[in-house]
């Protein structure tokens, strides 16, 4: 098949006609050169989703922090909008450490794939890369593989590679020069990769260096093609607001750590400070820790953990997917289930 193609449909200063010849295989040719088909997927349906919702909307997307399957199921079931994979949360619960820079790619890329994928058309979700975990060819691996495990956005620091918490004191960050490799590097990748996953550039300068040099930093970053920022540790509700005024109109993501370095923020008062994006880090994690230390204490004391009525495998089951399950096999022809569960 030949289509005749005026060279000023295809947006061309010179004149002229291109001659397109394409076969039953799907290969063609231009002018009678042979060219390589393109096909194009949209399988970042997260990416996509969390671009969509920055760039159509001012509303501030609300994302708790999930650690592994079943807090994230719970998060979905609530309806939030948008998850966020926690370090310290998939640091304490897959190696039971603290965030100490132990969880390296392969923890992070491989829970933030289980999350991703428990509905891939859910909720998009935003994953810690903590420092890309090496120099520039280290992190284009890691954007290329939480590309590929679905993540939809991800955000990169400057610290050193033995870094820790962002709400620990004794932080140290790398030069800016260093720091902006890594942005480069990260932004390099995802555009090779043709990707909408969101870059979320993140500075942990605030205790070594000050405000003045972290805005220095966020600006660099976001001259480079860093699509969010993210100022670490506030001390002072008057300074988040600062820098979202410093900062605008680009969007800044506020991760809310109650009990930890800064001033407790509620999602209102982001939302009128014009943040754009809230996670709470330790949304899910520490109240974890308190329902089951609470339950395993009662165990110890009375023999029994006090599960409330209702509370059974069953109704957890369900939360984890249990009926979606069930009629994947049913619809199949499968006859596993067909005497119930």
């Amino acid at each position: 098949m030949k289509v005749d193609t005026p060279l000023s449909s295809l947006a061309s200063s010179t004149s002229g006609t291109i001659t397109i010849t394409i076969d039953k295989d799907g290969g063609y040719e231009v002018n009678g050169i042979p060219r390589e088909p393109i096909v194009s997927l949209n399988v970042h349906t997260g990416a996509s989703k969390l671009r969509r919702y920055l760039r159509e909307s001012n509303e501030l997307i609300v994302c708790p922090g999930v650690y592994d399957g079943l807090s994230a199921r719970i998060a979905m079931q609530v309806g939030f909008k948008g998850l966020y994979m926690t370090g310290a949360g998939t640091t304490a619960s897959r190696l039971g450490m603290a965030d100490l820079g132990l969880a390296q790619l392969h923890d992070m890329r491989t829970n933030a794939e289980m999350i991703a994928n428990l509905d891939p058309f859910g909720p998009p979700l935003i994953a810690d890369m903590d420092t890309g975990y090496g120099g520039p060819l280290m992190v284009a691996k890691s954007v290329q593989q939480y590309i590929q495990a679905g993540v939809a956005g991800f955000h990169i620091e400057d610290q050193i590679q033995n870094k820790r918490c962002g709400h620990l004191a004794g932080k140290r960050v790398v030069s800016l020069e260093e720091y902006l490799t890594r942005i480069r590097a990260a932004k390099l990748a995802k555009d090779r990769l043709h990707s909408d996953v969101v870059l979320i550039a993140r500075t942990d300068a605030l205790q070594q260096h000050g405000y003045d040099e972290c805005i220095r930093r966020l600006k660099a970053a976001r001259d480079l093609g860093a699509d969010v920022g993210l100022l670490e540790g506030f001390t002072s509700k008057e300074q988040a607001r600062q820098a979202v005024k410093d900062l605008a109109p680009w969007p800044l993501l506020l991760n809310m750590v109650e009990n930890g370095a800064g001033p407790v923020i509620t999602v209102d008062e982001a939302r009128e400070m014009g943040f754009r994006i809230m996670i709470f880090s330790f949304g899910t994690l520490a109240p974890a820790y308190l329902g089951i230390k609470t339950a395993l204490e009662r165990l110890k004391k009375d023999g029994v953990v006090g599960i409330p009525d209702g509370l059974g495998p069953k109704h957890l089951f369900e939360v984890c997917g249990l009926m979606e399950s069930v009629r994947v096999d049913t619809e199949a022809g499968g006859d596993g289930f067909t005497n119930g569960v």
